[in-house]
Order: C-alpha cells, then structure tokens, then sequence
C-alpha cells in the first residue's frame, strides 16, 4: 500500500520517534477519549504503540501515520493492513487535533482512506470503540462503520467491533 496516496488534501507519512512528542500534544489534548479508554495517554505508551502487533502480523503490516497541513500534524492512524481477512485494513486508532474536531476533516480524512482502499482492493475497514463512548460511536456511525455484533471484553472496557464494507 503507498499511504502516501491516504489523502491528496494532506501529507501522509509514517511517525517515528522523532515525532513521539508532538503525537503526544496532539492525543493529551483529549482527556475524553482516556476517559474511556484508560490508562492516559504517556510518551511511553505511544513508544509502545508504535511497535504494538496484532497476532501472526509484521511490521510490514503496519501503518502508523502522520497526517499532517503543512508541518503542523493533525491526525494520527493506526492501520495495520490485511487484517483480520486478507482483503480487509484494521484501524487500530485514529484520534484529530482537538482544535480541529468537529469540522469534517476526520470524516474527509476517513472518505479518503476508504475510497484508496477500495482502490487498492480491500473489501472492508474494520476498527473498534468502547462501548458507552458515544462521541466515538456517533463518529464512526456517521462515516459509514456499522456494529458487527463482536465485542471484545478487557479488563477495564468492552470494545464494540465495527465494519464499513467498501466494495
């Protein structure tokens, strides 16, 4: 996949250690998505993220993304590829620039990758939200992902899985 095709409105580029910090302004500026899905958010544990696998998958698999105006970064995703079919991408995490939310950019963000991706081949996006976090759901409602009736039980949460289907 060329993720550099994501979006012809913004700069798409895989985050590196050298952007840990600036990834982090931009996700501790939303207590309310750590609300629900705890702990908060440290510069270790976007380290971790980074690095973080889902079973039988490589780093090859896996995008995590800068979306970014100019060098200001906006957007940052977490998309690991052919997962959990072959023909389907798995967003781990998308979280906007708080200042920015509300506008439509997510939705045109989120527009965009799908129709690549439908492009590219893939039949489907699937992602998860904990449950009772409404902003969440109404975001991923609105951009086309329906409740799969899988939930995935933490210790802590519960994550409703969801899935857009693209073709």
């Amino acid at each position: 996949m060329d993720y550099s095709h994501f979006s012809d409105r913004y700069l798409v580029r895989r985050l590196t250690e050298e952007d840990v910090s600036g990834i982090y302004e931009l996700c501790r500026q939303n207590p309310q998505y750590y609300r629900h899905c705890p702990p908060f958010v440290t510069e270790q544990s976007i380290r971790k993220d980074m690095q973080a696998l889902p079973p039988r998958k490589t780093p090859e698999d896996k995008y995590y993304l800068g979306y970014f105006e100019r060098d200001r970064l906006i957007a940052v995703m977490d998309l690991i590829d052919r997962c959990p079919g072959e023909d389907m991408v798995f967003i781990g995490f998308f979280m906007m620039d708080c200042s920015l939310q509300g506008q439509g950019i997510g939705s045109g963000i989120i527009g965009e990758l799908c129709g690549y991706l439908s492009r590219a081949g893939r039949s489907a996006v699937r992602l998860g939200w904990v449950e009772g976090n409404l902003q969440a759901e109404r975001f991923w409602h609105k951009n086309g992902f329906e409740e799969t009736g899988l939930v995935t039980e933490t210790e802590e949460y519960r994550i409703v899985i969801a899935q857009r289907e693209l073709n």
